[in-house]
């Protein structure tokens, strides 16, 4: 794991998640191996059939000096068209948005993030999941002392 966007979930209803392959240049890849990303304010958007990852952070690689990329580029995602459909779809549905959850390294050492159609939570439903993420905590404490 390089990145985990862990604000998403709490923002976020997380419907259909999917798994894109990222197309990167050599010195983000070697950034990106280095454990250096941030995926706290990016989102994903279709344009012209293909879709981008925009406003991610992947900083640049010191060692790369004039063959350096730049930080906050706009990234095309690999998916399928069957997918980018799903994902559009998704989109004309009021409220939703492709959000990016986490970007990894597979098993063959490719980079991979995977994204989810999420929709918008309300102040009232963050307060509802941050309250039944307490009663869960508290529960398991109470389960553990009893034995």
């Amino acid at each position: 794991m390089v990145a985990d966007n862990r604000r998403a979930r709490f923002d976020f209803e997380i419907g259909e998640t999917f798994e894109a392959g990222l197309v990167l240049t050599g010195s983000e890849v070697k950034s990106l191996r280095a454990g250096k990303a941030s995926l706290g304010e990016s989102y994903a958007s279709i344009k012209a059939g293909e879709v981008y990852l925009l406003n991610a952070t992947i900083p640049e690689y010191l060692q790369a000096n004039r063959f350096n990329h730049a930080p906050k580029r706009a990234r095309k995602l690999l998916l399928k068209s069957r997918e980018i459909g799903r994902l559009a779809k998704g989109l004309e549905r009021e409220g939703m948005s492709i959000v990016p959850l986490k970007i990894y390294f597979n098993e063959r050492g490719r980079a991979k993030i995977e994204l989810a159609l999420g929709r918008g939570k309300k102040l009232h439903d963050k307060r509802q999941s941050e309250k039944q993420r307490d009663w869960n905590r508290e529960k398991g404490r109470l389960l553990r002392e009893r034995g």
